[in-house]
């Protein structure tokens, strides 16, 4: 070694470094990352710090060999919305394809939306069209293009993003505008194809604008650090775990630059101490971030953070929102944690600045952590140390409001439920990227670090049930560590939709020469070594099931080898396999120059000042030797943590200096907090875990359903939810995914159940029928008995519901606008047994799809469908049996009885925030729903809503009938919304709820009335009247926009958003409506212009937000929006919808938003105003534009 090394983590709060001394020595520095009174960079006062520099002294360069810096800075700016100002080129006809997106608002419950805050401030539209084949269709417009560039640049913009469509397959346009823009003089051109080159405009897209807005961002602190060390090697940690040379440091890299760090530190310090399966655990104030290793770095390929898509490999690290600030509260009969963080302001209560119980307090309040170890920095003066008396108020204030609700409970036992609480959520993280995954915990070591990793450590392998848990000795500072084990590396990853039976390396050659290339030549520019390093390629293949949308890596080798390993995977994950043909969807590519730091030998452990504290279970780190045992409990001081060893595990200390904590006895440490099962007490704690426990499992089975799916409809439109019953068929647990589904589905599950009355293990039941708790008949239910051992009765119900492409009926797709009786529209299932022995009975089911006038069209399909819809209960069925092994099945049942109660007082305290009102909502077909809510006292003199129908129009000859299903789904998502806090959905919020509606109207017709439409436009005018009703919102699009179009070999449905309508909160805050966004009933994801591209013959030709069609008022409603596709061959297409002709209501004198209107423009010139619900025929070239309506305005009530 000739000089020193600098390994730096730049976090938010804190900056971490580990110096590596000349003579092998290292030490670790710690400082706050901002005091701009003190110094601009805390990465160069850290190396001023440990080389003993003063404020006058200049750096001696010379004497340091490299410096290497992983930062949060770009996460920073990205969260706070601090990049460059940055201007998006993008094709003509997609303005604002990036802001409406998948249409999807990201809280269901919300009716006051709040979307993620654009990148961009600017848009120009070019004049060029690529189409799918790569083939130009249009010629970019070189002068109108320089003229928009010039305008923007004399705008003072300096950063540009350029996203074309289909740029992935051909860049020629990209590549032409680039030159363009550095010619009017451009300094940040992010090109998509570069950024991604990837098939999906929508995440490419957002890739490059975050490029373009971050990368000035980080170039600037990468200069401020550059100027002060002068000709330094520097070298930045990317977000795929590799490091770049400092001028090559993108801000599409940087997002997860400083926890990429720790995931490398704990994989190289694990793999010293003999351990190469390991469960990473990096636990802070605000969060905490947990990794998954087996051999191997694993990364993923699409995410989102802070509301962007961003395409490129980044370390696969789940984030769960619990940390040591996370806030603690009482609220509804529920302990809460998370996932607010009381921050570094004002922080936990201890802090003396009047803050919110937290995690922390609690630690304190029990003894995990002790007063003396903070350094005393609080109070107005910032001298005084923490407060524990503080912390301890805070929890008698909780349990002064639980004795108002009759409830006894210790401030231990208070402080320990809440510690549980946070254990469970970030173990809850971990079984996602672990046991969810097929991966067995018990062959695996969990790596703890991060500020508050240590104190939890012991609780977290409890409940995962690991054994083993390794703390380095630079556990506190291990991103720091890590970024200076990291090699230089570039990963990219490309695009090649082949095949994998085709796909040769000679065939796949000319996609990877250019990259690899590229990486090569940016990789030996900055070699610090005197000699050349080796340079390693790393080829993974990502590949799927024809039709399918999760890709799995492979190593790419010969199409046998790939196939088995892809088979291997795909069985371990999800349990089964496909007869469909394998596709290879990418190719990542990956270089790295072997030059990383080598792990040297850790004689000793940094010692720090010892705080004074008096206590016998108290140890310092520094003063433990080799071969050294503590038994818990004790607390192990360290100067950059604190560790706590629970009662029945024993720390070690091993090689290097390592603690490591293996369990020596099975009990876990329930001590304060007992289920006492005996007597069937339920108390708060529990009643939250196993909420989220249950909701867990649901969210699981809805992963599962669409990783696994093969219909768009399910795996790109996410149009399905999940559920969880208890014996009684009541609803326990709905991951929210589609509000219609939400109170409908448990009318379907008891409807099975009064049929079946002799269910055996392994059965599976299919329905669909409208008249028996179906929605329409493309919405196919699949319900599943779990059977405990040695139950002969089903103990719970699994149901999942998705949105098949066909099932039959007169138009493909099954979304028919002329049907007038439920034949028309498909197959009608009323609970046939589908599946014997957990296997779908294929010939039953091929005949079953074959019945009937109007057989579904894509048979195959619905088996594939049906398969992962299996698979999902399945998934749900072994995670219930596996919870009731743990406990009873009596205690599991009277725990979903107090979740029912819970979540029937949760809407009772809604109730009371409410008034009386009424509606009557006319809809284009000239029917009309009439509603009066009255809010009333039950005999027990609890709150109650009567939600009266009555008046509403007769059961219509068309098919805007809503079965009764749809209409209890309706008023369940409204109650709901109106609770403004996080709260358990479920059977019980509708008991305070009676709703009265007339048999054989249009809210609960009979058979065989046709429904197709109640599902989609009846179930938002019912939201819409109700809301109006109570004053609440005023109309939002009141349709859902339902395309769908397809012959004997295509169909496609997707339904469209429009403008939500401007409100009133119950705080009496009033809000504007949300432009182009899915709004009340569905939530469904629209399908990536590239991908229906590619999969259906249909061009986008705009996709645009419809200006000045939300209602004015006080506040104005939202915007629709306008989506035009041109077909390229015959189809039948059907459109449902409404607010054509009756526009959607501003309320209290505010303007109504614009209606919708539906435009076919036939390739003869002809242009035909179509109505609101239409069926017609296309050919090649015909066009279909559809305006979406804007949602009304909102003003005050006059007061008299």
């Amino acid at each position: 070694m000739t000089g020193w090394q600098f390994w730096v983590d730049r976090g938010g709060t804190f900056t971490d470094i580990v110096a590596l001394s000349p003579s092998g020595q290292q030490v670790t520095h710690k400082l706050l990352s901002v005091i701009p009174e003190q110094y601009t960079n805390s990465a160069i006062q850290g190396i001023r710090d440990i080389l003993g520099l003063s404020y006058e002294q200049a750096i001696p360069t010379g004497e340091i060999e490299s410096v290497k810096v992983g930062t949060t800075v770009a996460t920073n700016a990205l969260l706070e919305r601090k990049g460059e100002t940055t201007a998006l080129a993008i094709t003509k006809g997609f303005k604002d394809a990036l802001r409406i997106a998948n249409q999807n608002r990201p809280d269901i419950f919300a009716l006051k939306i709040d979307l993620p805050e654009l990148l961009y401030s600017d848009v120009v539209e070019i004049n060029e069209r690529i189409l799918v084949s790569g083939e130009i269709e249009q010629a970019l417009d070189v002068s109108q293009a320089r003229v928009q560039f010039e305008n923007l640049y004399h705008q003072g913009y300096r950063s540009i993003a350029i996203v074309l469509i289909h740029s992935w397959k051909n860049p020629q346009h990209e590549q032409a505008l680039e030159l363009i823009a550095r010619q009017v003089g451009f300094e940040q051109i992010s090109l998509s194809h570069q950024a991604s080159q990837t098939i999906k405009l929508i995440p490419r897209g957002d890739t490059a604008v975050v490029d373009a807005y971050l990368t000035p961002v980080m170039q600037a602190y990468v200069q401020q650090i550059a100027q002060a060390l002068e000709d330094v090697p520097l070298f930045f940690m990317q977000s795929n775990g590799a490091l770049a040379v400092a001028n090559q440091f993108n801000g599409k890299d940087a997002i997860l630059s400083g926890p990429a760090g720790g995931i490398v530190g704990a994989v190289k310090t694990c793999h010293q101490a003999g351990y190469n399966k390991i469960i990473g655990f990096d636990m802070g104030g605000t969060s905490t971030d947990v990794s998954h290793y087996a051999g191997e770095l694993e990364r993923s390929y699409h995410n989102e953070i802070a509301g962007v898509r961003i395409s490129a490999p980044v370390m696969d690290i789940h984030t769960v929102a619990a940390g040591g600030g996370s806030i603690c509260q009482y609220l509804d009969g529920r302990f809460q944690v998370g996932p607010e963080s009381a921050g570094a302001s004002p922080g936990p209560a201890c802090y003396r600045n009047g803050g919110p119980l937290t995690v922390t307090d609690c630690n304190l309040v029990i003894g995990k952590l002790q007063p003396e170890i903070f350094p005393k920095v609080f109070g107005k003066n910032a001298n005084l140390a923490i407060d524990p008396q503080a912390s301890l108020q805070r929890i008698i204030e909780i349990q002064q409001a639980l004795k108002a609700d009759k409830l006894d409970m210790s401030v231990e036992q208070i402080a320990q439920g809440f510690i549980e609480l946070a254990v469970e959520n970030m173990a809850n993280a971990v079984r996602k990227i672990s046991t969810q995954r097929g991966y067995d915990l018990a062959d695996y070591a969990l790596s703890s670090f991060g500020g508050a990793g240590g104190q939890h450590a012991c609780l977290i392998a409890d409940s995962l049930e690991m054994n083993t848990i390794l703390i380095h000795p630079y556990a506190g500072v291990l991103s720091a560590f890590g970024i200076g084990l990291a090699e230089q590396g570039l990963m990219s990853e490309i695009s090649i939709q082949l095949p994998l039976i085709d796909a040769s390396y000679e065939r796949i050659e000319p996609y990877l020469e250019p990259i690899r290339k590229t990486h090569k030549q940016k990789l030996t520019q900055f070699n610090t070594s005197q000699q050349a390093n080796p340079l390693s390629e790393h080829l993974i293949a990502l590949v799927k099931y024809q039709g399918a949308e999760v890709r799995l890596e492979v190593p790419f080798s010969q199409f046998e080898q790939m196939k088995a390993d892809f088979e291997q995977a795909h069985l371990k994950e999800f349990g089964y396999l496909s007869h469909a043909d394998l596709v290879l969807d990418a190719i990542s590519i990956e270089h790295r120059l072997d030059e990383g730091q080598k792990l040297t030998k850790i004689s000793s452990v940094e010692s720090f000042t010892k705080p004074d504290i008096n206590a016998e279970f108290v140890y310092y780190r520094d003063e433990l030797t080799v071969g050294q045992t503590i038994s818990g409990p004790a607390l192990i001081v360290e100067k950059t943590g604190t560790n706590y060893i629970e009662q029945g595990w024993q720390a070690e200390v091993i090689d290097n200096l390592v603690l490591r904590l293996t369990k020596h006895t099975s009990t876990k440490t329930h001590d304060l907090v007992q289920e006492q099962q005996s007597s069937m007490q339920i108390n708060p704690i529990k009643l939250e875990m196993f909420n989220n426990l249950f909701m867990s499992i649901a969210e699981q089975m809805g992963l599962k359903l669409a990783k696994t799916a093969h219909s768009v409809n399910i795996k790109e439109r996410l149009d399905f939810s999940c559920a969880l019953f208890n014996k009684s068929g009541e609803l326990i647990a709905n991951a929210p995914h589609v509000p219609v589904h939400l109170g409908s589905m448990s009318h379907s599950v008891l409807s099975v159940i009064e049929q079946n009355t002799n269910m055996q293990a392994g059965q599976s039941f299919l329905i669909n029928s409208p008249y028996a708790g179906g929605t329409h008949l493309p919405d196919l239910t699949l319900v599943t008995p779990v059977f405990l051992p040695e139950f002969t009765t089903p103990s719970y119900y699994i149901a999942s519901r998705a949105h098949h492409a066909d099932v039959g009926g007169i138009t493909p797709g099954s979304m028919p606008a002329n049907s007038q009786n439920i034949n028309q529209e498909g197959i009608l299932f009323s609970g046939e047994i589908v599946a014997e022995n957990h296997q779908l009975d294929l010939q039953k089911i091929k005949q079953l799809f074959q019945q009937g006038e109007f057989p579904a069209r894509n048979i195959e399909q619905n088996i594939a469908d049906l398969a992962a819809q299996l698979a999902a209960n399945l998934t749900g069925e072994q995670a219930l049996i596996s919870l009731t092994q743990a406990h009873s099945e009596a205690y599991i049942q009277a725990l979903m009885n107090a979740i029912l109660d819970n979540g029937e007082l949760a809407v009772e305290n809604a109730l009371n925030q409410l008034k009386d009102g009424e509606y009557c909502l006319a809809l284009d077909n000239q029917s009309q729903i009439k509603v009066s809510i009255k809010l009333i006292q039950s005999e027990l003199k609890r709150p109650k809503a009567v939600i009266d129908f009555t008046g509403t129009s007769a059961q219509q000859a068309s098919n805007f009938n809503a079965p009764r299903s749809v209409v209890d789904a309706a008023v369940i998502y409204v109650f709901r919304c109106l609770v403004d806090k996080p709260m358990p959905l479920n059977a019980g919020c509708m008991r305070p709820l009676d709703v009265i509606v007339e048999q054989a109207s249009m809210l609960s017709p009979v058979y065989p009335a046709a429904v197709v439409a109640g599902n989609v436009e009846v179930s938002q005018a019912i939201v819409t009247s109700l809301l109006l009703a109570l004053d609440v919102q005023s109309g939002s699009q009141t349709t859902m926009n339902n395309l769908s179009f397809g012959n004997q070999t295509y169909q496609y449905y997707e339904t469209i958003a429009g403008g939500t309508g401007a409100g009133k909160l119950l705080n009496g805050e009033l809000y504007s409506g949300t432009d182009a966004v899915h709004s009340h009933m569905t939530n469904s994801r629209l399908t990536d212009p590239e991908i229906i591209e590619q999969r259906m013959p249909v061009v986008i030709r705009n996709f645009l937000i419809r200006e000045k069609s939300g209602g004015q008022g006080q506040v104005n409603g939202g915007n629709g929006l306008i989506r035009e596709l041109e077909f390229l061959t015959d189809l039948e297409v059907n459109i449902l919808s409404n607010s054509r002709i009756v526009a959607p209501a501003g309320l209290n004198g505010a303007a109504n938003g614009s209606t919708g209107s539906n435009i076919l423009f036939k390739k003869t010139g002809e242009e035909i105003n179509l109505a609101s619900n239409c069926h017609f025929s296309v050919s090649n070239g015909d066009r279909l534009k559809i305006l979406t309506p804007g949602g009304g305005g909102y003003k005050l009530k006059a007061k008299h």
